[in-house]
């Protein structure tokens, strides 16, 4: 009987008298994983009442969002999502997280679905049909089973994948999506007072304290470097940097700044998907633009340079979704720019080499100067502030009387009369 009572008390009140929360912002990815599966384990630890998360995405990477739906599901504490505030939405990947939770709820304003997988792999329109099916049949049976599970629409859950439907707050309520439409936190941790879970445990939140969990510092950078832009960014900079201090050797500025550019780049590399082909045609369009600085060719190995560069670009990650994945804007704008940088470089390059020369002998032919002493044939002269022996072509010429080199024997320069 005092196990019975026991029990009974265990599954009237469950967990203790804190509740944790945090935010999923942004797109899902394996920072926000570890940070989701952290918030999952300290909760359980701190035997909290339940833990809420707090979703606003567009999205992310399928293999992190399978790792966030299995720590739900297999969650000893029972767990909340929430999409809000107003505006905020649960698409593509959020989909998956929303339903996986043990209680789902919306705020007004915003929506949930859009969940069909976009294909990654290349090849002929066949092989890309083939996988497409494949990827969407494994979707769909993976939302199916997650809504079996909670006892959620699973007609709707196979509609998200197959034929990306979305739902606003409301329809979502009336088609069994998700449980509360709720204004904000407060709201919700209101009506989760009493809230009986389908498997007989009921929330207590009243007068309960809410904990948030924050993301630690290395989470919080390598949130920012989830970016793909960011990290495109951080790699083309460190590649030029160093490319700067190799060839300028002074101060170390360009080691500095394109050590700490590209060791961040990286950072993001190891957290994004990447395409090891894209970084192999990157670093040979940037090599390919250095080389036509030093080389002449009149602008052709910057334009293979550009070539390689963009397509290299265009490959560098595995994320086919422009919302989450690096936008084209981004790739035109930073190659655009690198390509003027090397067409300013070579222009320039081009006319040093048309000037014609001011220094060594070349240089002295044609210059102007003055004659010092009478020249008879012979005599001194002076040519760009410096004292030179020098021999008359055509007679005498006086001192005082300006002369032209026509040629340079040695020391001695052979001028003429300037008239």
């Amino acid at each position: 009987m005092l196990l019975i009572i026991a029990l009974g008390c265990a599954v009237t009140a469950w967990g203790s008298g804190v509740i944790y929360r945090v935010p999923l912002v942004g797109s899902i990815n394996p920072v926000s994983r570890d940070l989701v599966s952290r918030a999952i384990a300290q909760a359980e630890e701190g035997q909290a009442s339940l833990l809420l998360i707090e979703l606003n995405t567009p999205g992310g990477l399928g293999e992190s969002m399978r790792d966030i739906v299995m720590a739900e599901l297999g969650a000893a504490i029972p767990i909340v999502v929430f999409v809000g505030p107003a505006g905020a939405r649960a698409a593509s990947a959020g989909v998956f997280v929303t339903m996986a939770a043990d209680v789902a709820a919306m705020a007004p304003g915003t929506n949930i679905g859009a969940a069909h997988p976009v294909n990654l792999l290349g090849g002929g329109e066949e092989q890309d049909e083939t996988m497409s099916e494949k990827a969407v049949n494994d979707s769909v049976a993976f939302a199916k089973s997650i809504a079996e599970e909670r006892g959620r629409n699973v007609e709707w859950a196979e509609q998200a994948v197959r034929e990306s439907s979305s739902l606003t707050a409301s329809e979502a309520l009336a088609e069994n999506v998700i449980d509360l439409v709720v204004a904000d936190r407060d709201e919700l941790l209101e009506r989760l007072d009493g809230y009986v879970l389908p498997d007989g445990r009921v929330l207590a939140t009243a007068g309960l304290a809410v904990q948030e969990i924050r993301p630690s510092l290395r989470e919080r950078l390598l949130g920012y470097l989830a970016d793909p832009n960011l990290v495109y960014i951080l790699f083309i900079i460190g590649l030029y940097g160093l490319i700067y201090e190799f060839f300028h050797p002074g101060i170390g500025f360009g080691l500095a700044a394109g050590g700490v550019c590209l060791a961040l780049a990286l950072l993001g590399l190891q957290i994004l998907p990447v395409n090891i082909v894209g970084i192999v045609l990157v670093l040979f369009g940037v090599v390919l633009m250095v080389l036509d600085a030093f080389t002449p060719t009149n602008g052709i190995l910057t334009t293979g340079g550009v070539i390689a560069l963009l397509v290299g670009s265009f490959t560098l990650f595995n994320i086919p979704s422009r919302t989450i994945g690096l936008s084209w804007s981004t790739i035109f704008i930073t190659v655009g720019t690198m390509t003027a940088l090397f067409v300013f470089v070579i222009s320039k390059g081009l006319l040093a080499q048309r000037r014609r020369p001011v220094t060594g002998a070349i240089g002295m032919v044609g210059a102007i100067g003055s004659a010092r002493t009478d020249l008879d044939p012979d005599g001194k002269i002076v040519v760009k502030g410096e004292f030179w022996d020098a021999r008359s072509l055509e007679g005498s010429i006086h001192a005082g009387d300006r002369v032209m080199v026509e040629r340079l024997e040695g020391r001695r320069l052979f001028v003429r009369r300037l008239r």
